[in-house]
């Protein structure tokens, strides 16, 4: 299952870079099927997941995914200004 859901996810991530929506969004239904049933498997709920998200939120919003080194407990961080937006696919040379 786990083996299953790295394939899926590494799809979409090729797909998502050749700049191809409707197959990133295929291999993104993949995906999520593939760890709907992981989550069966493994005894855990979309609620757990959802409660997990919140509390991320909660504490740190985006920054949760900061390396711990950065975040002062209890503080907020500041929004990089080196934040590059994404291209549009149209944008962006195919390879």
């Amino acid at each position: 299952m786990a083996k299953k859901l790295a394939e899926e996810a590494v799809e979409v991530v090729i797909d998502a870079m050749h700049g191809q929506p409707e197959a990133v969004v295929r291999e993104s239904a993949d995906l999520l099927y593939n760890l709907v049933v992981l989550w069966v498997h493994a005894g855990v709920s979309p609620d757990d997941v959802w409660a997990e998200m919140r509390r991320r939120e909660q504490l740190f919003g985006i920054a949760e995914k900061l390396p711990k080194d950065l975040v002062k407990p209890g503080s907020r961080p500041k929004p990089s200004s080196k934040v590059v937006p994404l291209q549009p696919a149209r944008a962006r040379k195919r390879r």
